[in-house]
């Protein structure tokens, strides 16, 4: 808890609640450690410059390395001094910086943000609803690396990049070239065989006239050839 800021007792029980929520749900990925109420469990840097933020989280692999800072406020606490206090701090360290706020004061926040320049990786709402406590991402920087703890909204597709779309375009026109040629081909050849059957019919015609022809003309031969008698 800052320094500057004594909450209500009642919201200080619901922050310090959020705050086991969200390391339960963190240790599924990271170790983590947390900070409730005035506890200084698990620092970040050392000696005096050592700060105590809300929940902790580092690396499950080997080697430990710190990967966010975790603060919650609650609507006591959303303010200036606060910000500049706490806010701005965890935002220069070398770890991304995750804030929480009431869902009411999403806005106040944000204006706060960008007044004093601090720089959130991911920024989310919260509500109680009966006992559970439903999370809302209001916004995730680019370079922030997911370590969501909690279901948020779906993420959208992304829009296609220049280079593909051009890729894209370019496959089109040769599937066109490709089958320009082709339906063409189909055309002629769909033509052939018409152009054959009349081609047929012209030579069956002009060979049934021809024997009738050879026929008229072969008598005609024979008498030609008969010697005449002499008289």
């Amino acid at each position: 808890m800052s320094p500057i800021l004594v909450r209500p007792v009642r919201e200080q029980l619901e922050h310090d609640r959020i705050i086991r929520l969200l390391h339960g749900k963190s240790r599924r990925r990271h170790e983590a450690g947390m900070n409730p109420g005035a506890e200084h469990n698990v620092p970040v840097g050392t000696g005096p410059t050592a700060v105590y933020p809300d929940l902790v989280l580092y690396s499950a692999e080997r080697g430990h390395r710190l990967e966010a800072v975790v603060e919650v406020e609650t609507g006591e606490s959303v303010n200036h001094l606060e910000a500049l206090a706490e806010w701005a701090h965890y935002a220069r360290l070398r770890a991304a910086f995750h804030l929480y706020v009431p869902a009411t004061m999403v806005d106040v926040a944000r204006r706060l943000c960008e007044d004093n320049q601090v720089s959130v990786a991911e920024f989310w709402s919260y509500h109680t609803v009966g006992d559970e406590v439903r999370f809302t991402l209001i916004h995730r920087s680019k370079e922030a690396v997911v370590l969501e703890p909690v279901s948020s909204r779906a993420a959208e597709p992304r829009a296609a990049s220049p280079r593909a779309a051009s890729s894209a375009s370019a496959g089109r026109k040769a599937v066109k070239a490709v089958t320009a040629p082709s339906s063409a081909r189909g055309k002629t050849a769909a033509k052939a065989p018409a152009k054959r059957a009349v081609a047929k019919r012209a030579s069956t015609a002009r060979s049934a006239k021809a024997p009738a022809t050879r026929r008229k003309s072969a008598p005609a031969a024979k008498k030609a050839a008969r010697p005449q008698k002499r008289k």
